[in-house]
């Protein structure tokens, strides 16, 4: 019978991982702390590791250095239920097997652990060599748990610690320039400079000046000597970006630093000699554009040392909620708005069904644009900028109480077609929307019997004049029709 480990300061993580795999035929070991965890694997040599990320007094990164060290066969596959991308990157960097988030998807989980003891069979089964020697600090915050963003982290977390030019792909505001950042920053050159380059930005004059630099007198305006960027970041890294719309004349000349790691600056004839790993992007289809003879075929493969392929924000359907908590919270941190509370479900439902066509970048603006536009502690749909909210349509809500709550426009009346309605459009929020319904109404009503007066209103309802100030921005009360704005 085949053995696996798990360690994780959650009991109930332990027994439901414990019951989906001895329904595989896998003994389970238990373990809820570091030291118990080492002294299992002394004792029982399982096959397979799930470690929990975040034990008490210690990090599971540190867990799985010791464990390295007594066996560095061991599969290990990181459990968290950290979104941060950092903590997938290192893992992977650190030779993890695979990474899973929770909530835990156990049928993943059980496939996961299957092949990782397939793996861990192969490794201790002798292997023939061939003759001859063969040689086989944190980076920008992502958000993201979706499976989509999983594969980015750990592929960044494969390819940071290897020689080789990594070439990624999406369209723009996938977030391609934070992905090189993270590359670099867990690579072994990340004491070395990171610079980048809009290979869109510049003509083709420009950008050849940029990327090689150029002699006192190489063309007019040239009056002093410059050193270029592939010079300057001799043992670091060079981000490429948009490099698609590169001409092929300096496609060629980069082809030829990418060769032979060497150059000569404009209108020099000195060979210099530089240590550059090259990572470049673009949204363009490469492969497309080979065969019609406007990118080289030999550059293309030369970059194309690794894919990091980003997908769209549109496709990122688990990770909007994310990114908008993200970005809103970085944002009341900038502009000093420590009374927003959050997002509304509507407002959120919005931003989850509207498909980005700007993307990660988009998605930021609109968070930024909807703060500024906030006059309440909850971003509510009409706070929305324009092009976003146009596509939707206002949500039924029941109608404005009148001073008059007998009879037929009794708030129970109210309620009860409000309710049938948003059930009979087969809502998914119906508890926060009918609580909104009836706050609206008790607002409006205790306004109408207070003539408008703010301040007696909040004394009624036992909550601050400021928060029925928001309340009414909030639920788009008007008082003029509403009620009288006397407010002596």
């Amino acid at each position: 019978m085949s053995q696996a480990l798990v360690v994780d300061d959650d009991r109930t993580v332990l027994e439901m991982v414990r019951r989906s795999l001895e329904k595989m035929n896998v003994d389970v070991i238990m373990a809820g702390t570091a030291d118990e965890a080492m002294d299992a694997i002394r004792e029982s040599s399982p096959e397979v590791v799930l470690l929990d990320i975040m034990l008490p007094s210690v990090s599971g990164l540190d867990v799985f250095r010791e464990i390295h060290k007594l066996d560095r066969r061991l599969p290990v596959v990181f459990i968290t239920s950290s979104s941060e991308s950092n903590v997938a990157i290192e893992a992977m960097q650190l030779g993890a097997f695979d990474y899973l988030a929770k909530p835990l998807d156990l049928p993943k989980l059980n496939q996961l652990v299957q092949k990782a003891i397939e793996t861990r069979r192969l490794m201790n089964i002798p292997v023939a060599l061939p003759v001859g020697d063969t040689k086989a600090s944190k980076g920008d915050q992502f958000v993201g748990r979706s499976p989509q963003m999983l594969e980015v982290f750990k592929s960044i977390g494969r390819v940071a610690a290897e020689n080789v030019n990594v070439l990624i792909r999406g369209e723009s505001g996938t977030g391609k320039e934070l992905v090189a950042r993270a590359i670099y920053q867990h690579s072994p050159r990340s004491k070395d400079s990171f610079m980048a380059v809009n290979c869109a930005a510049l003509t083709e004059t420009l950008l050849e000046s940029e990327l090689f630099g150029y002699e006192k007198g190489a063309f007019t305006g040239a009056d002093r000597q410059r050193i270029g960027k592939f010079e300057q970041c001799n043992g670091g890294t060079i981000f490429l970006d948009e490099v698609g719309d590169m001409s092929q004349l300096t496609q060629g000349k980069v082809l030829r630093l990418l060769q032979e790691q060497r150059f000569e600056r404009v209108g020099g004839n000195k060979t210099i000699e530089t240590d550059v790993r090259i990572i470049a992007a673009t949204n363009r289809n490469l492969e497309e554009m080979v065969k019609a003879g406007l990118f080289r075929e030999d550059l293309f493969y030369r970059l194309n040392g690794m894919t990091i392929s980003l997908p769209p924000l549109r496709e990122r359907g688990d990770d909007i909620a994310l990114l908008v908590e993200h970005y809103l919270n970085e944002a009341c941190f900038e502009m000093g708005r420590t009374e927003t509370e959050g997002v509304s479900s509507e407002a959120l439902e919005m931003m989850i069904q509207y498909p980005w066509p700007g993307n990660v970048r988009e998605l930021q603006s609109v968070v930024r644009q909807s703060l500024l536009k906030s006059t309440s502690p909850i971003i509510v749909p009409s706070f929305l900028p324009d092009e976003l909210s146009r596509r939707f349509s206002t949500q039924a809500v029941p109608s404005e109480p009148q001073a008059d709550i007998n009879g037929d426009d009794s708030p129970l009346s109210d309620l009860r077609l409000f309710v049938d309605q948003r059930l009979a459009e087969q809502s998914t929020d119906l508890y926060s929307e009918t609580l909104e319904a009836m706050e609206r109404y008790l607002l409006t009503r205790v306004l109408n019997e207070t003539s408008g007066n703010q301040t007696r209103a909040a004394e009624i309802l036992g909550i601050t004049r400021g928060k029925i100030r928001d309340r009414i921005a909030q639920f788009g009360i008007s008082l003029e029709k509403t009620v009288s704005i006397d407010e002596n």
